[in-house]
């Protein structure tokens, strides 16, 4: 009996020490509502269109509107420079890109916080355009390739992603990013 009541007692010990470090953190229901507050504190500075133009001839520079380019709501994209028509990227294809992001939990008063990325120089950063069977496709998520499925090449975006098309090695942070990307194929 007494070692029956020990057992209890450690039991009960363990589950409120386990109850007490769980309310620290937050559920992922939570996690997802803070990150959509973010990205809609950001968005709500900008001019917002919830539609892909028909002809995808997007208004583009760095006023244009920021576009809702999927339907959860996981990417939005503003053209700063629309490339060059024809010069679409083909299945596969290797892509380098620049970029530079910036963590929208951070947005304040209409300031961005430092950015960080390879914008300055093109680094080792590249994909396979659709090919998400390697691992230098899928580690930067499906959100970083998609505005190739709009615009050529040569195009220059800012696009916030979501957490859930971002880095797979990011995915559980739940935190969105503004992603500056210039995309090019090798010389």
């Amino acid at each position: 009996m007494k070692k029956n009541s020990i057992v209890i007692a450690l039991v009960t010990i363990v589950f409120a020490v386990f109850s007490i470090s769980c309310e620290d953190t937050k559920s992922y229901a939570e996690l997802l509502s803070e990150e959509d507050a973010y990205v809609n504190n950001f968005l709500s500075d900008n001019k917002v269109i919830l539609e892909i133009p028909a002809d995808t001839i997007f208004e583009y520079g760095p006023n244009a509107p920021y576009y809702r380019i999927d339907n959860d709501g996981m990417l939005y994209m503003q053209v700063i420079n629309p490339g060059t028509p024809g010069n679409k990227v083909q299945y596969n294809e290797q892509i380098y890109f620049r970029y530079t992001r910036y963590m929208l939990s951070m947005y304040k008063e209409g300031k961005l916080p430092n950015g960080e990325g390879n914008n300055l120089t093109l680094g080792a950063c590249w994909f396979r355009y659709s090919n998400f069977q390697i691992e230098s496709s899928y580690m930067w998520g499906y959100g970083v390739q998609y505005p190739l499925s709009l615009l050529p090449v040569d195009c220059e975006v800012n696009l916030v992603v979501k957490s859930q098309m971002g880095p797979t090695s990011e995915q559980t942070d739940v935190l969105p990013y503004l992603w500056h990307l210039t995309f090019e194929r090798r010389r």
